[in-house]
């Protein structure tokens, strides 16, 4: 069975750039707990970072991240179609 690559690019920009909005909605409301929460994802102590969310970062973020993960769904769609033959 053959993916659509353009539509589940599309899919995946879109499911990410929601996620990206809750995300700064997390940070925004909750900034100290949120690094405590990445710095335990990433095995650091963030403690002592300050988050900064700006207009201009949550929008670049939004967009760049969007991109990325809707091309790279894209890319592995098309790649998974080509192996199918």
């Amino acid at each position: 069975m053959k993916i659509d690559a353009i539509r589940l690019g599309l899919a995946t920009a879109i499911v990410v750039g929601l996620l990206w909005i809750l995300c700064s909605l997390f940070v925004f409301s909750m900034p100290t707990g949120m690094s405590q929460f990445g710095g335990h994802m990433m095995h650091m102590d963030y403690g002592h970072f300050a988050w900064t969310l700006s207009w201009g970062g949550f929008l670049y973020g939004l967009l760049a991240w969007s991109v990325i993960a809707g091309l790279t769904a894209w890319a592995i769609a098309a790649i998974y179609n080509r192996l199918l033959g």
